[in-house]
């Protein structure tokens, strides 16, 4: 057998040798290649190195679990409308598929803020229902500056979060001559109502606008407007006025406790007092944005200050200003409004009377309203709120204007500030 094997080796060797020289180095080549692979690594080894290959992850996307349809749901409002004329509360609730008693359990949170009740035609109002129907949030957009909110508490009742953002305030001037009446002649260079009644309102006690103007007087209103990302919020604030009668100049500037003063540093509006009451009674319940509630042990902010009033006694207004809301609230009870320029509103709750009407102009101490029982409360009493550009604050404590005239030393200040807006007016 092993004689067999030579003979094999030695005969191949033989044929090998009687091949054409070329035959010979192909079949060498092919043989070391051969030998070459088999040295190789094995497959395993060559799985374990990472391979570059081109994903389809569109067709991922589509096979993957999809999102749960609740949540998608909650991305966008079930219903939103902008609010036109003649839109009720109540409908506004009906069209947002939501009953009177979850209506009346976010009025019973919108006592904190009282915000349903100032809703305008070109506010939206915005609805989030959830898969049973139930609503899960409510918001209310007011403008780009301010939005409310309304939250669902596992218990049914609601939360409310009321969001102010301060954006750029941006100085413009607006002047022109008197042709005809002053609202006129305002309107036609770009003040909106609002604005003419301020100026109007700031004046009052220094000139007579339908008798004391005459064709040709001038005019000029320094006015600060409020933007959020370059565009306007509606919000805005008088700086200055001043109306030249030719021989005779009358002025005022706002200064940077909120008042407005002349020239001299004379205070164009009347002081507020402390208490719209006209005489002393005692506090029974003070001012609280910490306060929690006994039972729920939530933060339930009290946002003024309670007087224990008994019904039938007369409110007065603290200071100059115009009613912006007289209304009643389920909760809240009779209540009015008013708002002595941008910067300063207060709120007067449970009466049992208005006396006043909205857009009447009042004066410090006239009485507006008598104090009453109306609403959700457990015995007679006034609820007393003083607001500073849109937040509450203390009544009893926050710095409100006070004085009637600068101080010698608040004067340097307010000279320096009368000689920039002169400038942005185009008075020097």
């Amino acid at each position: 057998m092993q004689s067999g094997k030579i003979s094999f080796f030695k005969m191949s060797l033989f044929r090998f040798a009687a091949l054409p020289s070329l035959h010979r180095k192909i079949l060498i080549g092919s043989v070391l290649l051969f030998g070459a692979a088999f040295m190789l690594p094995q497959n395993q080894q060559l799985l374990s190195q990472r391979i570059p290959v081109e994903l389809d992850i569109d067709a991922l996307i589509s096979q993957s679990t999809p999102t749960p349809v609740i949540n998608t749901l909650l991305d966008k409002p079930r219903f939103e409308k902008v609010i036109v004329k003649g839109d009720t509360l109540s409908g506004l609730f009906e069209q947002g598929g939501v009953d009177q008693q979850t209506m009346y359990r976010v009025l019973e949170a919108d006592l904190n803020v009282l915000a349903l009740d100032t809703l305008q035609p070109g506010n939206e109002i915005q609805f989030w229902l959830d898969e049973a129907d139930k609503l899960e949030k409510l918001t209310l957009y007011f403008s780009a500056a301010r939005q409310v909110t309304y939250s669902r508490f596992d218990d049914g009742s609601f939360n409310v979060n009321e969001v102010n953002i301060e954006g750029i305030w941006r100085n413009r001037s607006v002047a022109g001559e008197i042709n005809g009446s002053f609202y006129l002649s305002a309107q036609k260079m770009g003040l909106n109502a609002a604005q003419i009644q301020r100026v109007e309102s700031l004046l009052k006690e220094k000139l007579n606008f339908a008798r004391d103007l005459r064709a040709g007087d001038k005019f000029s209103v320094l006015i600060n407007d409020q933007y959020i990302d370059g565009v306007a919020t509606g919000s805005s604030d008088i700086l200055g006025v001043t109306i030249d009668r030719g021989r005779s100049s009358i002025n005022a500037y706002q200064f940077t406790d909120g008042n407005f003063y002349d020239e001299q540093g004379r205070s164009l509006a009347r002081a507020f007092q402390r208490i719209p009451l006209q005489r002393n009674y005692r506090i029974s319940s003070r001012f609280n944005p910490h306060r929690h509630h006994p039972v729920t042990g939530r933060t339930s902010p009290h946002n003024g200050t309670d007087f224990a009033t008994p019904i039938g006694t007369k409110v007065i207004a603290p200071g100059d200003g115009i009613v912006s809301l007289v209304t009643d609230h389920r909760f809240a009870g009779k209540y009015v409004v008013i708002e002595h320029g941008n910067k300063y509103r207060t709120r007067y709750l449970h009466l049992s009377k208005s006396l006043v009407h909205k857009g009447q102009r009042v004066s410090r101490g006239q009485v507006i309203a008598l104090s009453g029982n109306t609403g959700r409360i457990t015995g007679p009493h006034l609820h007393y709120e003083f607001h500073i550009n849109g937040r509450a604050v203390d009544p009893m404590k926050a710095k409100i204007p006070m004085a009637n005239q600068l101080s010698k030393k608040q004067m340097g200040a307010f000279e320096q500030l009368v000689r920039v807006r002169k400038m942005m007016m185009g008075q020097v």
